[in-house]
C-alpha cells in the first residue's frame, strides 16, 4: 500500500491506496510527524510514500516518512514520470499539474484537457503522451474573495446552483459574473482545442469542479482525485526503476 501526500495551498491531503483505488484521505491544515505516524498505524501494509508540495519544501515530510520505514519518492520538477513533459520551465512547473496530467493518462486513452478547480484554475493540454502545458487563472473562491476584500461594499458571496442570464440583484451580480465568467472561459477553451482535435477527452477534476459539471456540457468529470491518482502513478513508476537498477 501507498501513501500519497499533497500539500497544497490551502490544505493537505494524505492519501491510502492500495493498487489503484484511493482507500481513504485524510484532510489537515497543518501536518505532523505523529498525523503520519496515526495513519500508518491504521494502515500497517503502507511500504511506499511520495510527497509533493505547491506550498512549502518536501524535506521535513519525507525525512519523517523515511524515519518511519518507507521507500520515499519527494515529487520535483526532475522526478522521473511515464509521460513526456514538454513544459519550457520544468522547474518553475506545478508538481500538481504534472501529476494531474500523469492521472488524466490513466483513466482516458488518447489526448486530453485537464481542468483543475481549485485555488486557481489550470487548465493543461496532453497530446501524443506529452504535456504540453497550460493557462492559469483565478479560481472560483479566489474571484469571489477577491471582489470582497479589494472593494469596499461588495459583499462576500458563494457558488450557486442558479443560473441567470444577468443578476437582479448585486448579490445575483456577483454570483453569476463569477460562475458564469469561468463556466464561458472554460467552455472557450474547449471549443478553441476541440476545434483542432475532435478526439480531445475534457476532464474535470479539484474540490469545486463539482460546481460546474452541469453547468458546462462534454466534460468528464473525474471521480478519483487525479492528483492523488497521478502521483501513486508516479511513485510505483519510480519504485519499478529502482528496483531494475538494484
Amino acid at each position: 500500500m501507498n501513501l500519497i501526500i499533497d500539500i497544497g495551498n490551502s490544505r493537505i491531503k494524505v492519501a491510502v491506496v492500495d493498487g489503484s483505488e484511493q482507500v481513504e484521505i485524510f484532510v489537515f491544515e497543518q501536518l505532523e510527524k505523529s498525523d503520519l505516524q496515526r495513519v500508518a498505524s491504521l494502515y500497517p501494509a503502507v511500504d511506499k510514500a511520495i510527497v509533493a508540495s505547491t506550498a512549502q519544501p518536501t524535506a521535513l515530510v519525507a525525512e519523517w516518512l523515511r524515519e518511519m520505514g518507507l521507500y520515499v519518492v519527494e515529487m520535483s520538477g526532475s522526478t522521473p514520470v511515464p509521460l513526456r513533459n514538454g513544459y519550457l520551465t520544468p522547474e518553475t512547473l506545478g508538481v500538481d499539474r504534472l501529476a494531474a496530467a500523469v492521472g488524466a493518462s490513466q483513466i482516458v486513452e488518447g489526448d486530453c484537457l485537464i481542468v483543475d478547480f481549485g485555488t486557481a484554475i489550470t487548465i493543461d493540454l496532453v497530446v501524443d503522451g506529452e504535456f504540453r502545458g497550460g493557462n492559469i487563472s483565478p479560481g472560483m473562491r479566489t474571484r469571489f474573495r477577491a471582489l470582497h476584500d479589494y472593494t469596499s461594499r461588495l459583499p462576500e458571496c458563494e457558488a450557486t446552483d442558479e443560473v441567470l442570464p444577468i443578476g437582479r440583484t448585486t448579490s445575483q451580480a456577483i454570483e453569476q459574473g463569477v460562475m458564469q465568467g469561468i463556466t464561458y472561459e472554460i467552455e472557450g477553451y474547449i471549443d478553441a482545442f476541440l476545434s483542432n482535435n475532435v478526439k480531445l477527452s475534457i476532464i474535470f477534476t479539484g474540490g469545486d469542479a463539482k460546481c460546474f459539471v452541469k453547468r458546462i456540457k462534454n466534460a468528464i468529470f473525474a471521480k478519483c482525485d487525479l492528483v492523488v491518482c497521478g502521483l501513486n502513478t508516479i511513485l510505483e513508476y519510480n519504485a519499478r526503476i529502482k528496483e531494475q537498477n538494484i
